[in-house]
């Protein structure tokens, strides 16, 4: 769910701050699904946002999910893709940070 080696690269293999920014990003990409889930947002920004974030870290799969729904608009399943893979990079950040 997170490309370490492209982690890496942008934290100059700097452990302490990968993991702060795993955290950050997984704050971010849980305000984010909040947003989406919300009536009067606008999940097109929000998706821009996420795969800025998501892009940042290596979360390749959430930066992908959420540029469908950049180009193409929100509906159900293009949601629940967002949602799916933002659970799946905050598991395996949860785990990252147990070590």
């Amino acid at each position: 769910p997170i490309a370490l080696v492209h982690l890496a690269t942008q934290t100059m293999c700097d452990k302490a701050l990968e993991i702060e920014l795993l955290q950050m990003f997984a704050k971010q990409a849980r305000r984010c699904l909040q947003g989406l889930a919300a009536a009067p947002a606008d999940p097109v920004a929000i998706a821009h946002r996420l795969k800025g974030a998501a892009s940042a870290v290596g979360a390749f799969k959430v930066a992908h999910a959420a540029g469908e729904v950049e180009s193409k608009g929100a509906d159900a399943a293009r949601i629940a893709a967002i949602t799916a893979t933002v659970v799946e990079a905050e598991h395996f950040i949860l785990k990252l940070c147990r070590i």
